[in-house]
């Protein structure tokens, strides 16, 4: 069955236009205009791996305030979704509200860290059995695991990995326990927050899990997610931990350019050297 079919069988009509959109790692994205009925997106991925970001959305629908688009269909292979009107810029305002819906759900707690299943970053897998020393969970969990996977594919050198596999048995001198686990979005990049002139449209392409609230402020850094307005505004409603800025950003950084070095290559994996370097 053509993935058009098969949105005309879920959705009870078939779309009259079908635009392509920038799409994810595992799938085509398209914007679905109908004659009588408010426009989709649909994602469709013939390989599969769309449910779990269905059940994703649906979860952060029903447990948390952060603005995520409805889902219509979930399925492996099709995914549709309510279109999100938004702009291409972003406001000191919508950065602010962006901070207060983060901040909402950092404050989502659970008894351990990890989630109540595995989940994905991109098309990558990440492993969340409960656990709850937060250390060994992001040791063995994001750290290592990550960093098998960028190992055996060739894109993170053997030494960059022997590196890592050393610095992991002394994770526990840079990183501590914290207060309690807060479910993070897991993927704050700018391309994953759609904004609507003063207000947060929605947030799209998550990567749940329960962690450090912390490990989201640091990726949020690294790839210039947001403004001053943003990380002001954060910070009065939920202060960062000290060190954090002298040497949790860093280590909790390890993760997602781990993610990049697997997806990118080589200079992201000279970033995770530096680092590693950096802490001995």
């Amino acid at each position: 069955m053509a993935w058009q079919d098969a949105v005309a069988a879920a959705y009870g009509t078939a779309p009259r236009a079908a635009t392509p959109l920038l799409g994810g790692c595992i799938a085509e994205v398209y914007r679905l205009d109908f004659d009588d009925r408010a426009p989709l997106v649909a994602k469709v991925a013939r390989q599969g791996g769309l449910a779990i970001e269905g059940f994703m959305l649906d979860y952060l629908a029903r447990h948390s305030t952060l603005a995520v688009p409805a889902t219509r269909h979930v399925a492996d292979d099709l995914l549709l979704m309510d279109y999100v009107e938004h702009v291409g810029r972003r406001s000191a305002v919508a950065e602010a509200e962006a901070a207060e819906q983060l901040a909402a759900l950092h404050g989502i707690t659970a008894e351990a860290f990890g989630f109540e299943r595995d989940t994905v970053i991109g098309a990558l897998p990440q492993p969340n059995p409960w656990t709850a020393d937060w250390c060994g969970f992001y040791r063995d969990r994001r750290l290592l695991a990550m960093g098998r996977i960028a190992r055996e594919s060739g894109r993170l050198p053997a030494e960059t990995h022997r590196a890592l596999e050393g610095f992991c048995t002394r994770l526990e001198d840079f990183i501590d326990q914290p207060p309690a686990p807060g479910l993070v979005h897991g993927d704050v990049w700018s391309g994953n927050v759609l904004f609507a002139a003063e207000r947060v449209a929605a947030f799209i392409d998550p990567a749940l899990y329960f962690a450090d609230p912390e490990v989201e402020i640091a990726y949020i850094e690294l790839l210039s997610t947001f403004g001053a307005a943003f990380h002001r505004r954060y910070r009065e409603l939920r202060p960062l931990r000290p060190g954090y800025a002298e040497g949790r950003r860093d280590v909790y950084n390890l993760f997602p350019l781990l993610v990049h070095t697997e997806i990118c290559g080589p200079p992201y994996a000279q970033m995770v050297q530096d680092i590693l370097t950096r802490y001995g």
